[in-house]
């Protein structure tokens, strides 16, 4: 009785204290229904302290960067919103729950690639939505810095750069006139951009558009895993953009194909697949809008490279072929495979920006219908003959194009352009493309998207490389495909490498236009003939010369520099020779950020990381560290003279012994 006495007392307080009805069947109502809902009320009471500890923990502080390209913060939280053993991941102004167990759904390699990705939609949302009459607003930007990089003279610039500021804001002041509607990050923009992630996973990248560009309709994040969705819909809300951004558990190329009519077209199209984006571009090119922009990225870069030509025929109609102009060869393949695929439907594209960086390549092109247009396709394509001896490489374009008053004449193209064997070092040549052959880039709206990040530096983590690369683009010869790498050219025959200043210097000299390549090091990017090359290293090699001795008969370095150079090459150096992305010391080529940077494992079916990547990684490393004596090479064979190409003959440290080959493989 006692114990009940007390229990009686104890209900009495919480009653009172929660306002509950006396009586049995008021109380039992009153669970559930009415004004003093009990479940009601503990549900907003929780919600309440979730979103205290929501914004207290999330919202970061505007006006700072917590990021950058080598560091991202990421924290264990012990909140509401978190399930147990799950990690918040800080990218630019986005926090993402990720999964313990998917950590592959997260490279931090790649917030370079997102954040110029969220830099390029920006841009092109001002382009679009300026014709709307919407003028986007983003966070922190001041007045349009231009970034000049045309060669200074006797330290001033030419009068025409002086005055294109000028230009540039009375045309500013004189549109401030109309009557514009502004758009602001994190709203919805009823006449804004539709854009589309088709491959979405956490949803990263398409949360980050909803808080850093300004001017969008609408976000559809799209995943074919179910998980994947819900972690997409959980993130949406986790960050307060659900009203823009919709998670979508579909197969990607559905979801494009159901959006081909013209009124359900995105304006913006991101795929940024694991592996190969081709059984999706014939999707993309049909339901991207007239004029929208199509993002792709490709990280199978050994199939592109040269690695599995058969391969990369397959995937995109094109042969890679080893050499050492692959990654910007990559890129054209990439451009020709969306040309290819656009033009079936009357439509092509336009290359905004294509950039090879890292371990992948990343291509920003816009999409027009026209039927006449895409009579150019053919003469947009060439075939490269690549020589194995030297490197030396010449184009053939697939077809020919003449203007004949107000009409264009279309023909057959005439070739080939080289003999069986190369001129300059007598080795075959090999055949690879079709290949893009137009520019990789839009100079105009790449300059556009330099001058956006270059005057607002902190918006982006990673906006000193993105200045850096920017600025090596607009440096590169636009009409140029392809290029030389200057180590390659010296070791041919066995020199030393000149400095490439001086290098640079002898093909200005010499009447011949040069450039970097931001997707080489040492790439020389000249409208030079090879021969003209040939001759400087000829000249070069004449004041470092090289043991002729030792130099096989039938060797490219033989060939070569039996031929006297016709060019009397000068070494002096000029000062055009030093580009002005060099000469600010931009940051144009990172070092690698971390261990094993590249791409991460694939997922398991059923969740986790797999290991075999690390261990393939890890297989052929370092096999020749336990040879002690390289006469110990004799017992394994010569794979050139398996295909015919070992010229050292007695010479070589290989065994040529095919029959009796030992089978052994190095440790």
């Amino acid at each position: 009785m006692l114990a009940r006495s007390v229990f009686q007392l104890h209900w009495t307080a919480v009653r009172l204290s929660l306002g509950l009805p006396k009586d049995k069947p008021a109380f039992l109502q009153s669970l559930t229904t009415g004004p003093s809902c009990l479940f009601k009320r503990f549900r907003t009471m929780n919600n309440d302290k979730e979103h205290t500890d929501t914004t207290a923990i999330d919202v970061p502080m505007e006006g700072t960067n917590l990021f950058s390209s080598s560091e991202t913060s990421q924290k264990s939280l012990t909140e509401p919103g978190l399930l147990p053993g799950e990690t918040v991941v800080r990218e630019g102004k986005a926090a993402i729950i990720f999964p313990s167990a998917n950590e592959v759904f997260y490279n931090p390699v790649q917030e370079f690639n997102r954040d110029l990705t969220c830099a390029v939609i920006t841009e092109f949302a001002r382009e679009q939505l300026a014709q709307r009459g919407v003028r986007i607003l983003v966070p922190d930007e001041k007045a349009r810095v231009v970034v000049e990089l045309s060669e200074e003279k006797n330290g001033t610039k030419d009068q025409e750069v002086t005055e294109q500021p000028e230009n540039t804001q009375q045309k500013q002041e004189e549109s401030s006139d109309k009557q514009f509607i502004t758009a602001s990050v994190g709203e919805k923009c009823e006449q804004g951009l539709r854009v589309l992630e088709g491959l979405a996973a956490s949803g990263l990248r398409s949360v980050r558009f909803a808080l850093e560009v300004p001017g969008l309709k609408s976000i559809t994040a799209n995943d074919y895993s179910a998980k994947a969705a819900a972690l997409i819909a959980r993130n949406a809300e986790h960050n307060n953009v659900s009203h823009i951004l919709q998670a979508s558990q579909k197969d990607a190329s559905m979801v494009m194909y159901e959006a081909r009519g013209k009124k359900n077209r995105y304006d913006v199209i991101d795929l940024d697949p694991y592996g190969s984006p081709s059984p999706f571009i014939d999707a993309a090119v049909q339901a991207v809008s007239e004029g929208g922009l199509l993002c792709i990225t490709c990280t199978d870069m050994a199939v592109m490279a040269g690695n599995s030509g058969e391969t990369c025929y397959s995937k995109y109609g094109s042969v890679s072929i080893k050499s050492k102009y692959c990654h910007e060869m990559a890129l054209r393949i990439i451009l020709h495979s969306l040309d290819q695929r656009a033009a079936v439907y009357q439509r092509y594209i336009e290359p905004l920006l294509s950039v090879s960086v890292d371990f992948y390549i990343r291509v920003f092109v816009r999409v027009k219908t026209g039927q006449a247009k895409v009579k150019n396709s053919a003469s947009k394509q060439a075939l490269v003959y690549n020589c194995v001896g030297c490197g030396s490489f010449h184009l053939q374009r697939m077809g020919k194009r003449m203007s004949q008053g107000k009409h264009m004449k279309y023909s057959a193209a005439t070739g080939p352009p080289i003999g069986p064997n190369c001129e300059h070092c007598g080795q075959r040549f090999q055949l690879g493309g079709p290949l893009w052959a137009e520019p990789l880039h839009d100079h105009s709206f790449v300059q556009k998207v330099l001058d956006a990040v270059s005057g607002n530096p902190g918006r982006f983590g990673t906006s000193k490389r993105i200045e850096g690369i920017l600025s090596m683009v607009t440096e590169e010869l636009q009409d140029v495909p392809l290029y030389y790498v200057l180590d390659h050219l010296s070791s041919t025959v066995h020199c030393n490498t000149p400095p490439m200043l001086p290098f640079r210097s002898a093909l200005l000299h010499a009447g011949h236009r040069v450039s970097f390549s931001h997707a080489c090091k040492n790439a020389v990017k000249t409208d030079a003939p090879a021969g003209v090359l040939w001759d400087i290293i000829r000249c070069w090699e004449k004041s470092n010369p090289v043991k002729r001795e030792r130099l096989s008969e039938t060797s490219p370095a033989h060939h070569i520099l039996s031929t006297e150079p016709t060019l009397q090459a000068s070494f002096e150096i000029r000062e055009d020779a030093n580009p002005q992305s060099r000469k600010r010391h931009l940051t144009r080529f990172q070092e690698n950020p971390q261990a094993n940077w590249g791409p991460k494992a694939r997922a398991k079916a059923g969740g986790g990381i797999s290991s075999e990547l690390e261990d393939k990684r890890k297989q052929f490393q370092g096999k020749r560290k336990h040879i002690p004596d390289s006469s110990q090479l004799k017992d394994f064979p010569c794979k050139k003279f398996r295909k015919g190409t070992c010229t050292y003959g007695e010479k070589c440290c290989y065994s040529h012994e095919l029959e009796g080959a030992s089978e052994q493989k190095m440790d």
